[in-house]
């Protein structure tokens, strides 16, 4: 079975449903909890200021060609690969790289569903504190296993419920939900942190820039990873979403629409949580360490903006749910799309029935997790690194060489001209087939190669 005709496959039904839907794809812990990070351990203003450029010269020129692979193929990641190349050779290495992208949603979301557990029992716990069950909260707040491989399942039913309602009533119906939720969270929670002493101090830090750090070259290798990271390039969610996309819709603007809702869903986070940081260090809280190092970076999220919490009562808790909620809203936003790419694969190839299809996918990968949370010390941060750092800028670099080398040019132009008819006049268009065959595969290999040194 080569693809489903393009007539019966689901698409979706609005411009803002896609665009809300791939930005929060993209927008997912990376955003709120990796970013804000980073830019506290690079300097502050200096590291963002690069990360923008990154996005803008190595993550969108990708994400073109990633999402114009998928609505190409009109299918899943394995057979839209199989879809670029009529040579029989050509096919099987396609649907071997489909394969392995289609490994990193499924290696990703094994351990970010257990970090998304963790954002719930925050969430129920600030809850229980409010309402003065102690003993509740406390159970919800301690990191017992119990509680994580509660949370972590909590965090897959929720993911199924909205994959297996498919596009439009699933992913589509809910994405147009939660993402303008995320940002009116964002605003509330920015407002209430600009109010407190030491914000103002934090603020600067993110916002103007040390120009000495700019050619830091960690710096800016941190910050074409996180830019990578940030539009999950190599993780198959665009490519995915990209099949669903109409072939009227005009895919290069539609791609720098997700673009900038998702750098902005960054942006806005480093205003939180920067400020939030300094306001933490006013409280007494300790971020950095004596050599200016930050402390805890991997718990930033989960230490120090409890205790900022904590320190500023009643309104304080009402503030750690909103954060919380918000936190879980963008975890949601991006395991659904992690999902969706398995389970898209086997209703298509098997003819499967999608519901069946998603818990019993959601499932296996969610016996997986648990087995994480039970060997948490060994396991957790070995499976995100060999997801992260290894599998994803494979993918990444084979999509790339794949979409640049063996899928024609003519090709390539052609299907974006579907919905953009003078592509190849504007500058964009001339310029981005070489690019994404000479640049992109060498920026590509320095991520990788930065992350083996």
């Amino acid at each position: 079975m080569e693809q489903q005709s393009s007539s019966s496959r689901e698409h979706f039904s609005s411009r803002l449903g896609f665009i809300l839907a791939a930005a929060g794809a993209a927008v997912g812990l990376g955003n709120i909890w990796g970013f804000p990070t980073q830019v506290a351990s690079n300097g502050g203003g200096a590291f963002l200021l690069v990360y923008l450029f990154m996005i803008f010269v190595v993550a969108f020129p990708m994400l073109v060609v990633e999402m114009a692979i998928g609505r190409h193929g009109q299918a899943n990641p394995v057979d839209s690969m199989r879809s670029l190349t009529k040579k029989p050779l050509g096919k099987k290495v396609g649907e071997f790289v489909g394969w392995i992208g289609l490994s990193v949603p499924s290696a990703v979301l094994a351990f970010y569903s257990i970090v998304g557990g963790w954002l719930i029992c925050f969430l129920i716990g600030a809850v229980a504190d409010l309402i003065g069950l102690e003993i509740i909260a406390d159970w919800f707040k301690g990191f017992s296993v119990e509680r994580n491989v509660f949370g972590t399942v909590a965090f897959y039913v929720l993911t199924i419920l909205i994959v297996q309602g498919g596009v439009k009533q699933g992913i589509e119906k809910w994405s147009t939900r939660l993402m303008p939720a995320l940002f009116v969270l964002f605003g509330l929670l920015f407002v209430y942190i600009m109010t407190q002493a030491g914000a103002m101090e934090g603020l600067k830090h993110y916002l103007v820039p040390n120009f000495e750090k700019v050619w830091d070259r960690k710096l800016i290798l941190a910050a074409m990873g996180q830019g990578f990271f940030s539009l999950t390039i190599g993780g198959c969610s665009m490519l995915v979403y990209g099949s669903y996309l109409s072939k009227k819709e005009n895919l290069p603007k539609m791609a720098m629409n997700v673009t900038l809702v998702d750098t902005a869903v960054a942006f806005i986070a480093g205003l939180v949580v920067m400020p939030a940081m300094f306001v933490a260090m006013q409280k007494g809280v300790q971020i950095y360490a004596e050599d200016g190092s930050l402390l805890s970076s991997d718990t930033l999220v989960f230490t120090v903006l409890p205790l900022m919490f904590d320190s500023l009562g009643v309104l304080g808790q009402i503030f750690a749910i909103v954060f919380f909620l918000l936190l879980t809203i963008a975890a949601l936003t991006s395991s659904i799309s992690m999902l969706e790419g398995p389970v898209a694969l086997v209703s298509e190839r098997f003819n499967t029935r999608r519901t069946a299809t998603s818990w019993v996918i959601g499932g296996a990968i969610a016996l997986f997790s648990v087995v994480i949370v039970y060997n948490f010390a060994a396991m957790f941060g070995m499976v995100a690194m060999i997801a992260t750092q290894y599998l994803q800028p494979i993918a990444a670099l084979m999509f790339c060489l794949f979409g640049g080398w063996v899928w024609s040019r003519a090709s390539k132009v052609k299907e974006l001209e579907q919905g953009c008819p003078d592509f190849q006049l504007g500058w964009f268009g001339k310029v981005w087939p070489m690019y994404v065959k000479f640049v992109c595969p060498g920026l590509v290999a320095t991520v990788i190669w930065a992350s083996f040194g």
